[in-house]
């Protein structure tokens, strides 16, 4: 039998993965063997920890995740990598080679639940987030800078006195708020220099 490779994922930074880790830790991986992603999602298609982790399996190792989730949220995802790699997947101390057929069917009936699990997340979030929005609570990204706050922009911006760079700066904002405001006031991307 290879080696085991460990990998524990978190959607945010404020998620801890400490719990995972212990997890790997007591199915075996030793620490200098588990890859660690924290703030992305599993629909993220550039997570380091697990390009990490699977660069370092090698034909006949064991990749080790505390659950299905936190490898991939498509079946196709998840099988082909492992199958392609030879490498068998141990998901919470059960071992499963993606190459052999009973295997492999459970390891698909796993992922189409994980896959069902996000998508019931996803509809729930979505029809909370309508309800929300039904009544008032959620009215998206508040602007930077207040009514008052952008008519004084628009206003010194007229005089011609200001650059946008000192606009930035006097309004502690980024170029972009500027000329967003700017433009909504019909005065566009004219006026001073950077």
């Amino acid at each position: 039998m290879g080696e085991l490779i460990g990998y524990a994922r978190c959607s945010t930074v404020e998620q801890d993965l400490t719990a995972q880790r212990e997890t790997l830790t007591a199915l075996g991986v030793p620490d200098d063997r588990i890859y660690l992603d924290k703030g992305l999602t599993g629909t993220s298609r550039a997570r380091p920890g697990l390009d990490q982790a699977l660069a370092a399996v090698r034909v006949g190792d064991t990749l080790v995740v505390p659950k299905l989730d936190r490898l991939a949220r498509s079946v196709p995802d998840a099988r082909d990598t492992l199958v392609a790699r030879g490498v068998r997947l141990s998901l919470g101390g059960s071992v499963y080679d993606p190459a052999d057929p009973m295997s492999k069917m459970f390891f698909n009936m796993l992922a189409v639940f994980a896959e069902f699990e996000a998508d019931l997340l996803r509809m729930r979030t979505r029809e909370g987030m309508a309800v929300a929005r039904a009544r008032g609570k959620l009215k998206g990204r508040q602007p930077k800078l207040s009514a008052r706050q952008q008519a004084e922009l628009v206003r010194i911006h007229a005089t011609g006195d200001y650059t946008i760079a000192e606009l930035m700066e006097v309004f502690s904002v980024g170029r972009a708020t500027v000329y967003r405001v700017l433009e909504r006031a019909g005065h566009g991307r004219t006026g001073g220099a950077a």
